[in-house]
């Protein structure tokens, strides 16, 4: 499916941010957009203002972390649009810490989020695209986190790694159905992002909650300094066009990801070489 003229587009987190740049890229396309989002009167206020530049836009309240609630969108979805053919699962939240003093319930916050939202989303909505046959696309917000980790980014870097790897094997299994996927590895970008944190459950004014704090001010710097969402929205659109798997938006990061696979080499040949696992020593 590479036109999206007459097709229905599902995003969420789409009241803003790179949610919101990718629906008007796909909406100036010709598809239908209902932007998902948990501040729903935010979703409202921006449905309005693509509806005022001629996109056919809806909004719906949507806690991703909520099966249930992600499971009543696609219902508004139906109800509203009669079909889904696009699924972008973009919601995502972002925290910080030193292993061994993040609270477990903060983990929990940021899988129920980051993992399972796109999980959700997938799950719920491909059987919606199966039974119209016509053929679809799902597409999940990762990160470079999600191939290259930094210090103190365990919990976000975990749950973008599984988005990754969830990306790769659900690829596999829809090929043959004509349902695209792709997987967006964004560096730093414009948005609201480092600001989501604060929604953390556990924040007992800790010293371990100052250098959290302190981390993402530095988070913040880069993100002000950062891609406009606009253009890494209309780049994935671009890319979805194209039917590319890895969405990359920093070609000054190619780098490090390559640095990745050569540290990776170097250590497969320590077993490739080693005599117990080549069969030479039996």
């Amino acid at each position: 499916m590479n036109q999206f003229g007459n097709k229905t587009a599902f995003i969420t987190g789409g009241a803003g941010g790179i949610g919101l740049s990718i629906a008007r890229g796909l909406g100036k396309r010709g598809a239908a957009v209902m932007l998902a989002d948990l501040d729903a009167d935010a979703a409202a206020q921006a449905a309005a203002r693509m509806s005022e530049e001629g996109i056919v836009a809806a909004s719906v309240g949507c806690d991703v972390a909520d099966a249930s609630a992600v499971e009543n969108a696609a219902r508004e979805t139906l109800q509203r649009f009669g079909k889904v053919h696009i699924v972008v699962n973009n919601a995502g939240v972002s925290l910080d810490g030193k292993t061994g003093e993040i609270p477990l319930e903060d983990w929990r916050w940021i899988v129920d989020i980051n993992l399972l939202g796109v999980v959700h989303g997938v799950e719920i909505f491909t059987p919606l695209i199966r039974s119209h046959g016509e053929g679809g696309y799902i597409v999940n917000m990762a990160s470079i986190a999600g191939l290259w980790p930094t210090a103190r980014s365990g919990p976000y870097a975990a749950t973008k790694f599984a988005v990754v790897g969830y990306s790769e094997a659900i690829r596999q299994d829809l090929a043959e159905e004509d349902i695209g996927v792709s997987v967006i590895c964004p560096g730093w970008v414009r948005t609201g992002i480092h600001e989501t944190s604060e929604r953390r459950p556990s924040r007992n004014g800790s010293g371990a909650e100052h250098e959290q704090s302190s981390a993402m001010r530095m988070a913040e710097r880069e993100i002000a300094k950062g891609l406009d969402p606009a253009l890494v929205g209309e780049w994935i659109v671009d890319c979805m066009m194209a039917r590319r798997f890895y969405i990359f938006t920093h070609p000054d990061m190619a780098g490090v990801i390559m640095s990745r696979a050569r540290a990776m080499r170097v250590d497969y040949a320590a077993c490739i070489d080693d005599p117990r696992f080549s069969g030479e020593d039996q």
